[in-house]
């Protein structure tokens, strides 16, 4: 397989004696998703860093751009819930984003004691200059690929997304179980 990164063990066991088995692609395919995660995070630093702001402004942005691209109203109550912080936290962000001139407070229009929050024209053109380029990038990246390939790799990814959602880090570990009752 070309490009196919070197596998780094340190979460699976591995079958490495066996060349080209299935559980050696897979951990090839998961080291390549790491990869790519670890690559659009550190892209992601940069744009926050590039636009001066941490990370929750920018998914604030993000989210308000793609609200009104919806037609729907954002309140500061939806934000805090959506970014998961406190409403003071919430109500101290759209401070320094309404001072730096991306989001304004609106009254809303039929509950006169309640505001949306709506990103500002310059907001939105700086972000989509910022990001349009990545995401150009992106597509240019996988515009060749075959519908057998492009089905395969959104069923790998819909798989590891059940997967990780199905995560309970509250859970016992089952191998941690099996491992107590195999000692008893």
């Amino acid at each position: 397989m070309p490009d196919v990164p070197t596998p780094t063990h340190y979460w699976y066991p591995s079958d490495a004696d066996v060349p080209g088995n299935p559980r050696e692609r897979g951990i090839a395919v998961l080291q390549a998703f790491r990869l790519y995660r670890a690559a659009e995070a550190a892209m992601r630093r940069r744009t926050r860093d590039s636009m001066s702001m941490g990370e929750n402004e920018l998914l604030v942005l993000r989210y308000l751009i793609k609200a009104h691209g919806e037609g729907r109203l954002v309140g500061p109550t939806e934000l805090s819930r959506y970014l998961g912080i406190s409403t003071a936290s919430t109500t101290a962000l759209i401070d320094r984003l309404q001072k730096s001139g991306h989001v304004t407070r609106q009254a809303h229009p039929s509950d006169r004691r309640s505001v949306h929050v709506v990103a500002t024209e310059k907001s939105d053109d700086e972000v989509r200059e910022t990001l349009g380029r990545m995401h150009e990038r992106m597509i240019a990246a996988v515009d060749g690929m075959t519908p057998e390939e492009a089905r395969a790799v959104i069923a790998c990814l819909g798989r590891l997304q059940r997967a990780v959602d199905e995560v309970d880090a509250h859970a016992p570990d089952p191998r941690a179980e099996q491992a107590r009752s195999d000692r008893a």
